[in-house]
């Protein structure tokens, strides 16, 4: 079994896409966030493939993905995008794991398709009800200062933001590939993007009335030390999800997927693990 890179053209945005694992058409979909690409999840796609059908996008304007000025950087239309990839991949039924932004994408799409999801694993994110932007969304989120910030951001003061909030520390290969992929287009997606997002609470009640009603299976995993989303949040989870399964992770940050691999992973490949064979009865 090898991973492979689909480089695919997603109604005509160029989205590489790792597609591995088991062949059906159910798979678990990894959607990372800002400013992630489909490298955040390597490890994770290595622990699931054996069980499991995987699918991780550079979602547009992130990563390897192309960055077009005339693309729809909202929630809505990364959650078209998401359809019209799984469309691509002949994929009808789908673990969503979540994180950042990744969270509101995902979850659009699942409240539009809610017979369609699987199960749900949110890292970090989710339903936020009150949720106050953080430092640098705010800064980004103004007119003329975010310019001034994303063109001033050195690959020094990348690293430096990143060690508030991860007390574990973050993985240097990791840190330096989320500053490579962070050019021009993505610094511009994340502007229009944080701008045409009012807040992550807006979306509660479409998502809890879309989704409660399917008693979906979903894993919250949270680091308590996330200065950018609280681990407040977590137990506001149970209004869509009630069987919810809460984690926290007390010395994790924002990314505990990298600062904590190990734990993370297991989690969410033994959360996984009992749906595995009824996924083997789908077929693409």
């Amino acid at each position: 079994m090898t991973t492979q890179v689909q480089e695919l053209l997603i109604n005509g945005v160029h989205t590489p896409c790792v597609d591995t694992g088991h062949a059906g058409a159910t798979a678990v979909l990894l959607m990372h966030g800002n400013p992630g690409s489909r490298a955040d999840w390597s490890l994770l796609t290595e622990t699931l493939a054996p069980q499991h059908r995987v699918i991780a996008p550079d979602m547009p304007g992130f990563g390897r993905a192309a960055k077009p000025a005339d693309f729809d950087y909202t929630v809505a239309g990364y959650a078209r995008h998401i359809e019209a990839l799984l469309a691509d991949r002949g994929v009808t039924r789908v673990h969503l794991v979540l994180h950042d932004f990744g969270g509101p994408w995902g979850l659009a799409w699942a409240a539009a398709n809610p017979t369609r999801v699987a199960s749900i694993t949110l890292i970090n994110v989710g339903i936020a009800r009150d949720y106050r932007w953080h430092f640098f969304a705010r800064l980004w989120r103004t007119p003329l200062l975010g310019e001034l910030v994303m063109a001033t951001t050195t690959r020094a003061g990348f690293r430096f933001s990143l060690r508030f909030g991860n007390p574990r520390g973050l993985p240097p290969d990791f840190v330096d590939g989320m500053y490579a992929n962070f050019d021009r287009g993505t610094r511009r997606a994340v502007l229009r993007l944080y701008r045409a997002t009012s807040a992550f609470g807006d979306a509660a009640d479409h998502i809890v009335n879309a989704l409660r009603p399917q008693d979906l299976e979903c894993l919250v995993l949270w680091g308590k030390q996330d200065i950018y989303v609280p681990w407040r949040f977590a137990e506001q989870q149970r209004e869509a999800f009630p069987r919810a399964q809460i984690r926290y992770l007390d010395d994790s940050g924002h990314w505990p997927h990298q600062d904590n691999p190990d734990v993370v992973n297991q989690a969410i490949r033994d959360f996984l693990e009992p749906l595995a064979a009824a996924d083997h009865g789908d077929t693409a």
